[in-house]
């Protein structure tokens, strides 16, 4: 997810995409340990796009 899409998106909509994220990333490491995952990459984007997802949250409640 880019900065410039991030920004035009609601605060509750930020709120069920870290929701959406964060479950993602919890499948992401079974299938890791299973093997079944394909490109490690996931891992590291999807946490990196939480990350700026909480940023921009925070900078709402500021």
């Amino acid at each position: 997810m880019k900065k410039n899409k991030i920004k035009n998106i609601s605060k509750e909509q930020a709120i069920k995409d870290v929701d959406k994220l964060k479950k993602d990333l919890f499948n992401f490491r079974f299938q890791k340990i299973n093997g079944q995952i394909k490109s490690y990459s996931k891992i590291s984007e999807t946490r990196k796009n939480i990350a700026r997802l909480k940023t921009f949250l925070r900078s709402k409640n500021a």
